[in-house]
């Protein structure tokens, strides 16, 4: 165990944060502080010597939430994410650690849970905005706690064990060489991604038994991988693990009705059966089954109601055949093809053009949700005439 933990580590620290800059943060749980310990040996080894470590504790923020009054909730300094701004500006490398605990937030209003979430986005605009442009390098990984596998594992003897097992197999920690068998597994992604760039794209349609009826557009798109290019011209890899491909669509072309196909876990709140209708891009109607506050809280950030990503991802990708509901975003949306609302992705057009001119959204949020199905149909329109890249939700291209 303690060998393949290394093993991540390092893969997250040479690989997929891999930058020139000496400086770093590193987000986490507090439950994952054994494992944070290796990190920080490996990126100290590696010559980080400015390393900021930023522990998150439930508990904690289960108790501001539920004692201090509104006012205070908002000005609170444990929500509050400005020191990512400071990082920022000496172009740090950030890496969030990230695991779900379902139940922490049980019993706290959803509007102190919406306040929290507004106070910890806008405290970091600078961090954002070079985050969203790749001029800091920064990944999310996921980490084994003790509750997140009891979430994904109820009825196993041994839950955190299995659940680190698993994200060593899919972050193909198992592997020999990890960094080599991602570098294999981005070219092989490439492949995707140069095929439907080369099809040029205006339009696509989807289409399930689940309700999914909707259609998107795209200006001067370009589709990506799992990997980015950083400020020195380095290959990212931003969330570990990966299996999509993904553009920025126009910001006010989507139209129709999208249902979710997976739980949504939301900074400590699941949302179920998400329901979205969309006019001319902007959500006119929504519903959902559980969190449905949470929900409104995400559309009600400034641009949060329009979609600034468009992701597809093969039923057949390692993380769905492993038939696990992770209640957590990075693993799920890399089993289901995706949605998010919020901002959109400048690597994603072609051209210099500003947010405005290209119609791509800008905004200070960005959430994915899953809505990929066995039987979702993508047709794309592209110059050639109309194109099926999917069909019962595997690619054929």
């Amino acid at each position: 165990m303690n060998q393949k933990l290394e093993k991540y580590a390092e893969l997250l620290i040479k690989k997929c944060i891999c930058t020139k800059s000496k400086s770093l943060v590193i987000s986490f749980p507090i439950e994952a502080i054994d494992f944070v310990h290796i990190v920080a040996q490996v990126a100290y080894k590696e010559g980080f010597n400015d390393i900021y470590y930023d522990f998150n504790s439930a508990k904690i923020n289960k108790y501001e939430m539920e004692y201090l009054k509104d006012s205070e909730l908002k000005t609170s300094k444990n929500f509050n994410k400005s020191i990512y701004d400071e990082y920022a500006k000496k172009n740090a490398a950030f890496l969030f650690l990230t695991a779900t605990n379902p139940d922490a937030y049980n019993g706290i209003e959803k509007k102190k849970l919406a306040i929290a979430n507004k106070v910890t986005i806008e405290s970091y605009p600078i961090y954002k905005k070079k985050q969203m442009t790749y001029e800091v390098a920064w990944c999310i990984a996921g980490v084994a706690t003790d509750e997140w596998a009891k979430k994904v594992f109820p009825k196993s003897k041994n839950p955190k064990k299995d659940l680190w097992n698993q994200i060593f197999k899919l972050c193909l920690v198992n592997e020999k060489d990890p960094i080599k068998s991602w570098n294999k597994k981005m070219s092989n992604n490439k492949k995707i991604v140069d095929k439907l760039n080369s099809l040029e794209i205006k339009k696509l349609k989807y289409k399930n038994n689940l309700g999914t009826d909707f259609e998107i557009e795209f200006n001067e798109n370009i589709w990506n991988g799992g990997n980015a290019t950083g400020k020195d011209g380095q290959e990212l890899i931003v969330n570990m693990p990966t299996e999509e491909v993904f553009t920025s669509p126009n910001k006010y072309s989507a139209n129709g009705t999208v249902y979710s196909s997976l739980p949504l876990y939301y900074n400590g709140t699941i949302i179920k059966d998400i329901y979205l209708k969309f006019k001319n891009g902007k959500v006119v109607d929504y519903s959902a089954s559980e969190g449905k506050e949470v929900l409104k809280s995400i559309l009600e950030i400034k641009n949060g109601n329009y979609l600034g990503e468009v992701a597809l991802v093969d039923i057949t990708s390692p993380i769905s055949k492993s038939k696990v509901l992770f209640y957590n975003t990075l693993f799920d949306e890399n089993a289901s093809c995706h949605l998010a609302l919020g901002a959109g992705f400048t690597e994603c057009i072609k051209s210099k053009k500003t947010y405005k001119e290209l119609g791509l959204n800008e905004s200070t949020t960005h959430v994915d949700f899953m809505i990929g199905t066995k039987d979702l149909e993508i047709i794309a329109e592209t110059n050639d005439g109309n194109i099926t890249i999917m069909k019962n939700g595997k690619f054929c291209i």
